[in-house]
């Protein structure tokens, strides 16, 4: 019998965890848990989830690379024109709304701030 598997939940190094955590609450995400070393005032490592979406972030041993960045993280939302509407007016960049023919809802390109991307798709 095959491995049956219950949950998959990425894990992001990153450069800053507390940035991660502002930037990543502008797409809805709050934070459930975090690890701050004793002797240290910031985390070096959260837990971030919003409805059935939860991310990982930790603090990374050296420095990002974000040319290296191989995976895409999808995000789904009910409507992606809000939603863009709603990060252009937090101050991010996304990119134009696309209509490829796997996703004739519509999706658009946003870089967090380790250069990770994320492609926002509406459901």
């Amino acid at each position: 019998m095959a491995a049956q598997t219950r949950s998959l939940v990425a894990f992001a190094h990153v450069a800053d965890v507390e940035a991660s955590i502002r930037f990543y609450a502008d797409l809805g995400f709050k934070v459930a848990n975090t690890v701050v070393p004793e002797g240290k005032t910031a985390p070096v490592w959260a837990w971030l989830e919003s409805e059935k979406a939860n991310l990982m972030v930790g603090m990374s041993s050296g420095p990002i690379d974000a040319s290296q960045q191989a995976v895409l993280f999808y995000l789904y939302y009910d409507d992606i024109k809000q939603t863009r509407a709603a990060l252009v007016e937090l101050g991010h960049a996304p990119g134009e709304i696309k209509y490829p023919f796997y996703m004739p809802g519509g999706e658009c390109r946003l870089e967090d701030p380790d250069g990770y991307v994320l492609m926002l798709a509406q459901i």
